[in-house]
């Protein structure tokens, strides 16, 4: 009796616990439901507003920068700022957006914020904008390259079309510049990071020392208008040119110019540099993709032999660009300049340099133009000795003993092995200059005379480019020369200091 009454009194526990469970789950089934479609209505709510904050309020201050005589279209990235510096009177919202896109970039996030702000104070621009134009959604990607897209305006001024071209710096945008009559330009927006930033400045300060000695653009070098920081972006605004040099190459299947367009091309780039030169200032950087075309409208033809289009360039102007490597003379000289394949051998052999550099340079480049492919096309340093030794001849005796780099030598010889793989390629792709020659016409000769004055070995030895200009390959092409002559420069001024 006594454990019937036991097991009873057990059943009726076991069933009130079981209630009190399925109350318990059922009250909190309850609860969460509704937090998830308070949540829900809050977010739906929100979401709207969202979109309109990012998206539509671009066009309320599009129009109301319009309503206000701003002239053309204002810009997604409405943080623009007077040029004397960035403006800190933000609300409360701003600083906690631009804190969290700070925050979410790699690299220390304090002293990219204090970075930051020290370039802000850096824009001497001579663009202007509203005092009451808010932050919106300018971000950069992970890169640093500032996130824009057609349609976008900078500083109330430039309206970006399309993308030009994109590299290590940053990116080269085609813009509409408002202040100069809707024409067209070319802007160069550099990278959110120091180093870019760095030789930015410097580019900037050779490129103002070249307007100031040359106003009217008569030397052919590239024409700085404008320069602005956007928001720890560096940005310079120049003439829009055309395709470059090793551009239409390429897309011409590697054609290689003719003679008179060598001709013609090789003159500009002489007196370019030469006016760099007079001026106390190296390029190091010369190559085919750092000469551009003012023009590169072209004819079509259609090759019946070879059985495909062939276009030929109707104007062969051009113009120097980037200067971002080029060095004065009083400047610090880095060790490495010049990109690979126009390296001359005294920068190779670490034995110092300064301007006979970029006539190595240009010699390689009018090589280039003239067969269409690379006179060395290498990536390593001591094939680069070697290929040279194949075309030009082995390395003068006083060059092996001065430099450094006595690693690539041994007893006086380049320390090379003819039979290797690396040997071998080297014998089957290259050979003495003078057997490139396309024709035996006295033009292709006086050319590959002037390609060899210039790829001399000794940098003292190097032919100087007021030598070059006067060179007969110069005086064969037409009158050429006197028309190009007519644009010479006004003498030798120092742009140093």
């Amino acid at each position: 009796m006594t454990n019937c009454i036991v097991h009873q009194r057990r059943r009726h526990i076991a069933i009130a616990l079981l209630q009190m469970n399925l109350f318990l789950l059922t009250s909190i089934y309850i609860i969460t439901r509704r937090f998830f479609l308070s949540y829900d209505n809050r977010s739906a709510d929100r979401r709207p507003y969202d979109r309109r904050y990012c998206e539509g309020y671009r066009r309320m201050e599009f129009s109301r920068e319009r309503e206000h005589g701003a002239g053309a279209a204002d810009c997604y990235y409405a943080r623009d700022f007077s040029p004397g510096g960035y403006s800190y009177r933000r609300d409360h919202e701003r600083d906690r957006s631009e804190r969290d896109d700070s925050y979410r970039r790699k690299g220390s996030r304090r002293k990219h914020k204090r970075r930051r702000r020290r370039t802000r104070s850096y824009s001497p621009s001579t663009s202007r904008s509203d005092s009451r134009t808010q932050a919106v959604c300018v971000r950069d990607d992970e890169e640093g390259h500032l996130i824009c897209r057609s349609g976008d305006v900078l500083q109330e001024r430039y309206e970006i079309v399309s993308t030009l071209g994109e590299g290590t710096f940053g990116r080269v945008m085609r813009c509409i510049d408002h202040r100069r009559g809707g024409a067209h330009v070319a802007l160069k927006i550099i990278k959110n990071v120091e180093k870019y930033k760095e030789a930015a400045r410097l580019e900037i300060n050779v490129l103002e020392k070249i307007n100031e000695k040359d106003p009217e653009n008569k030397h052919l070098c590239v024409q700085m208008f404008d320069w602005f920081d956007y928001h720890g972006h560096m940005c310079i605004s120049f003439e829009l040119l055309a395709l470059s040099t090793f551009d239409f190459l390429k897309e011409n299947n590697y054609l290689p110019y003719s003679i008179s367009q060598v001709r013609h091309m090789a003159y500009q780039l002489c007196l370019a540099v030469k006016f760099l030169h007079e001026n106390k200032l190296t390029h190091t950087d010369l190559k085919p993709e750092n000469i551009l075309f003012v023009n590169s409208d072209f004819t079509m033809t259609y090759n019946v032999e070879k059985k495909r289009e062939e276009r030929t360039v109707k104007s062969t102007a051009v113009r120097v660009v980037d200067f971002g490597s080029a060095t004065f003379d009083h400047e610090h000289h880095s060790t490495i300049v010049s990109t690979r394949h126009y390296r001359a051998p005294e920068v190779i052999l670490e034995m110092g340099w300064s301007q006979p550099c970029d006539v190595w340079s240009i010699g390689c480049i009018l090589f280039e133009y003239y067969l269409g492919f690379t006179l060395f096309q290498t990536h390593d340093n001591r094939e680069h000795l070697a290929m040279m030794e194949r075309i030009l001849g082995p390395v003068p005796s006083r060059m092996i003993r001065k430099t450094r780099k006595q690693k690539y030598f041994y007893h006086g010889r380049l320390d090379w092995d003819e039979n290797s793989s690396a040997g071998r390629y080297v014998r089957e792709n290259c050979k003495p200059l003078r057997r490139y020659l396309l024709s035996e016409a006295e033009e292709h000769h006086q050319l590959f005379d002037l390609i060899e004055g210039m790829l001399e070995y000794e940098p003292t030895k190097r032919l100087p480019l007021a030598s070059a200009l006067r060179h007969p390959f110069f005086q064969s092409g037409s009158g050429m020369a006197e028309q190009t002559a007519s644009k010479n420069w006004e003498g030798n001024r120092d742009i140093s200091r």
